[in-house]
């Protein structure tokens, strides 16, 4: 039985473990939930209170996050290591990573959110995607209760979506600058600390390979347009080496 990989199609954690999967080669089948009706699936699955996801299940046994899912794969799956060989180098890898996901992954996410929650007709089909149609019309219908329970629970607002985009802005420019001089994250190869940057900042740069309808850019809200207008450059570097390794 293939194994199971349940998520958000728009989760950038999410997005972080497909990639992984995707990378080895391994095949699994995709479970798209729908956020907020997902917490009965995936406390069945885990048998916990947290219910974030991705959760991936091998052989009934479920794994819950995306950085406990690399370590999964890596073990059970030990081609194409998503970590470097030399310790130091794996320990890089690892600070990176565990950097990258407390402050780029929530940061994106609050930015982004808090742009694209002024446009329901845009943001509904990124939350429903890969999930059955009616999800996105009944998204819209209920949408100012959905965005006043994502910006409670997010902490998402104009103060915290500012202090998001000073932490994006200064960890791209940071890995930029790595990128730049011809170096990866950790080590002298492609690794999970440059999947794991890939993926969190995806949303930002919208590739294509992502699960789901991204809105062409002159329909995005004006200071998010204006954002990555601005910006394009800071975002080229993580962008190809995504559109390399993706």
């Amino acid at each position: 039985m293939p194994l199971q990989l349940y998520q958000f199609a728009i989760s950038h954690f999410s997005e972080k473990a497909r990639w992984a999967l995707d990378y080895k080669g391994i095949a699994y089948k995709p479970e798209f939930l729908l956020p907020g009706m997902h917490t009965k699936t995936v406390r069945g699955l885990t048998g916990q209170k947290i219910t974030s996801v991705p959760v991936l299940v091998d052989n009934g046994q479920a794994v819950q996050g995306s950085a406990a899912i690399l370590d999964h794969l890596d073990a059970a799956f030990p081609d194409k290591p998503l970590l470097p060989d030399e310790p130091n180098a794996q320990a890089s890898a690892l600070a990176w990573e565990k950097r990258l996901d407390q402050e780029a992954g929530p940061a994106v996410r609050t930015f982004a959110y808090h742009h694209l929650l002024q446009r329901p007709k845009i943001v509904a089909p990124l939350l429903a995607a890969r999930t059955p149609f009616w999800n996105q019309y009944l998204l819209r219908l209920g949408f100012s209760r959905v965005e006043e329970i994502m910006r409670e629970t997010m902490a998402i607002n104009q103060k915290t979506a500012a202090c998001a985009q000073t932490t994006i802005e200064g960890m791209l420019e940071e890995i930029a600058g790595i990128y730049k001089e011809g170096r990866f994250l950790a080590g002298d190869r492609f690794s999970r600390a440059d999947l794991t940057a890939g993926a969190l900042f995806a949303p930002l740069f919208m590739p294509p390979q992502y699960p789901v309808p991204w809105p062409k850019p002159d329909r995005l809200p004006p200071d998010l347009k204006a954002w990555n207008r601005e910006n394009k450059e800071l975002l080229a570097p993580v962008a190809q080496v995504y559109q390399q390794y993706r």
